[in-house]
């Protein structure tokens, strides 16, 4: 089964950036969901070719159509490249979420039924340490085993409350989502909105680097009157490890001032956002 333009009901953007064998077992996730009607869009801040030579690899194994957003490496900028995303998105609603993120079999099934105007999603991930992150082979991807906690508990995952993302269905999943002190915010690895949404507040500020970019997109939203939906125990994604070079204090300090700004004017619309 291939995907047709017009069979797309939403598309998924994907960041990556030179992990190949991250986004390896991220494309192996989404070619496992029970709700087929979606595009991934990569958004790639500049990787090396091997990233496009996976892609091309990948487009020819899996059953929804693959599109490469690539630019040049000018350092961490990905707020830039998800603007390019969200424009080469071909359907009304997106999901966001990065290459290192696998979803669960009902992930994109779960923001579908549960997208409505006026709102955006907010989910939830499960972190995982790197021994089990390598572990991870298309097969546990294919049967799910990544999901299952007992599985996960046999590689030596401790028992923790966070475990309820995994274990939580139906009823109990809903009371979690209900009840849990972590504000619904916009989060660059699991969250979904409609694509006018992120237009009418002109996508991402490109002055901001690592540290809380997605926020301050969400922190617009709810400016506009967009209001949030808490998911964090239904919509389901493993979160591998990975070290993060790009943190320094001065982008964190100069994304926290910006964000300030944002909330103390309750701005709607960044001048450095998809419409320059």
């Amino acid at each position: 089964m291939t995907n047709t333009p017009e069979d797309l009901k939403i598309s998924v953007i994907v960041s990556t950036y030179n992990a190949e064998e991250w986004l390896k077992k991220v494309l192996w996730g989404f070619n496992q969901q029970t709700f087929k009607n979606f595009e991934v869009v990569i958004a790639d801040d500049g990787s090396k070719p091997a990233t496009k030579e996976l892609l091309d690899q990948m487009s020819k194994e899996v059953f929804y159509p693959i599109v490469h957003v690539w630019q040049e490496d000018d350092g961490f900028q990905k707020s830039r490249i998800l603007n390019k995303a969200v424009v080469a998105c071909r359907t009304d609603y997106i999901i966001m979420t990065d290459g290192d993120c696998i979803p669960r079999e009902d992930f994109v099934h779960v923001h579908y039924i549960n997208k409505e105007p006026g709102y955006f999603i907010s989910g939830g991930y499960y972190m995982l340490p790197m021994n089990i992150s390598k572990l991870i082979s298309l097969d546990d991807i294919e049967q799910q085993r990544c999901f299952d906690i007992h599985w996960l508990k046999e590689k030596g995952i401790p028992k923790t409350f966070k475990n309820n993302k995994l274990t939580a269905s139906g009823l109990i999943s809903k009371v979690l989502n209900w009840v849990t002190p972590t504000n619904a915010s916009w989060n660059g690895h699991n969250s979904s909105g409609w694509k006018q949404d992120i237009l009418n507040v002109n996508g991402f500020d490109e002055r901001m680097q690592y540290g809380g970019q997605d926020r301050e997109l969400g922190e617009r939203l709810f400016n506009f009157g967009i209001k949030s939906k808490q998911l964090r125990y239904s919509a389901v994604c493993v979160h591998l490890d990975h070290k993060r070079g790009y943190k320094t204090p001065e982008s964190i300090a100069k994304n926290q001032g910006i964000r300030k700004k944002t909330k103390k004017e309750k701005r709607v619309w960044t001048f450095y956002g998809i419409t320059k």
